[in-house]
């Protein structure tokens, strides 16, 4: 045997795991969610018993399912609101850690500590204890304002963002890190140049900063795209993990409501990549 093998063969065995592993634990639930979703899926003793029903389960999910229709506008408004929210803050959040500021290291330890301890069990407790929302928020006569006053159009997005607030800066610290890495990889001298050209910090932001941050803005957007529809608040996901153990539904059902679930991200994915992924020639 060749040296050369010798090492193909010790390379093959060290990648051999992550190979099983992803074969077991990947490829072979992911043929299975397809079979399940044309299938009417029944668990006996000792076997899975599938019947071929075709598109039955896709057109109930999408035609006759109440609670897939009610869902889906939450996960939209998810995308919506939440996504660009968790995506400037954490920008705004980079750039004040990123100044000369007293305690920086302790802050930014601080900002990222809820991605260390957030789980799903935990964000579950947090919002049975009714953490993830600022109490008394309601009460303030801006909120009242807002709520009363303002068209629809205009309150429920503001209102949103105001709910959702402990959960937005929650979702923030692996975003927050991103940008913080790319600021400090921006070349200072172009800033002492606009410096010396007179750019004032607002002019320095939009010419120099933003545009260097461009590529990370995008990775970003797709992180957060992903953190939002993989969260076990999200409400599809709830509504396939119901949707498995009730007997109304059952594996087939999920499954078909899990490959919807996979397209509309592919789409979402998509949309952020035209809006923001192409490079400018």
């Amino acid at each position: 045997m060749s040296l050369r093998t010798k090492e193909q063969l010790i390379g093959l065995g060290f990648v051999s795991p992550w190979i099983i592993g992803f074969i077991v634990f990947m490829i072979y639930p992911i043929f299975n969610t397809i079979l399940y979703s044309f299938s009417e899926v029944r668990f006996l003793l000792n076997a899975v018993q599938t019947t071929f029903v075709g598109f039955f389960n896709y057109t109930d999910v999408l035609l006759k399912d109440p609670d897939f229709k009610l869902a889906l506008p939450q996960y939209f408004m998810q995308l919506l609101l939440f996504v660009p929210m968790v995506v400037i803050f954490s920008l705004m959040l980079s750039l004040l850690l990123n100044s000369k500021l007293k305690g920086r290291s302790f802050f930014r330890a601080l900002f990222f500590l809820p991605v260390i301890i957030m789980s799903g069990p935990v964000v579950d407790n947090l919002k049975s204890m009714n953490a993830i929302t600022l109490q008394g928020l309601f009460n303030f006569p801006v909120y009242k304002f807002i709520a009363q006053y303002l068209p629809s159009f205009v309150s429920v997005p503001i209102l949103y963002v105001f709910n959702n607030a402990v959960l937005i800066l929650w979702h923030t610290g692996v975003q927050t890190l991103i940008f913080l890495s790319a600021l400090q990889k921006i070349d200072r001298s172009m800033f002492e140049a606009s410096m010396v050209d007179g750019a004032s910090s607002w002019q320095q932001f939009w010419k120099l900063t933003l545009p260097v941050l461009r590529p990370f803005i995008f990775l970003n957007i797709i992180y957060t795209v992903m953190d939002v529809s993989m969260s076990t608040l999200n409400p599809i996901i709830v509504q396939i993990k119901l949707a498995m153990f009730n007997i109304r539904k059952g594996f087939g059902f999920a499954a078909a409501a899990s490959w919807i679930y996979f397209i509309i991200i592919l789409f979402a994915v998509m949309l952020a990549y035209l809006l923001f992924g192409r490079e400018k020639e």
